[in-house]
């Protein structure tokens, strides 16, 4: 594993949560505008992003919580991306 990102409702939880299991916060960064939709398809977004390592430093985990577009609980009816 060299990254793996995942998308949650609550960075704070899951900051805590990942850190109780060894992971340190490496860094954290909003990332907003129509460019960076354009990477995911999702029109002009905002998005807070954290990085997490791993204990050994060679892993990240990418966390993401999206501020814009609204999150869509029912995947039937999310946009692709």
């Amino acid at each position: 594993m060299h990254n793996v990102s995942i998308v949650v409702e609550s960075l704070d939880n899951a900051i805590s949560f990942f850190t109780e299991l060894g992971l340190k916060l490496e860094g954290r960064e909003l990332v907003e505008g129509e460019w960076a939709g354009r990477v995911t398809g999702l029109g002009n977004q905002s998005v807070e992003i954290v990085m997490m390592v791993t204990p050994d430093g060679h892993s990240r985990l990418e966390l993401s919580q999206f501020l814009t577009p609204a999150t869509i609980s029912d995947h039937r009816t999310a946009p692709i991306n």
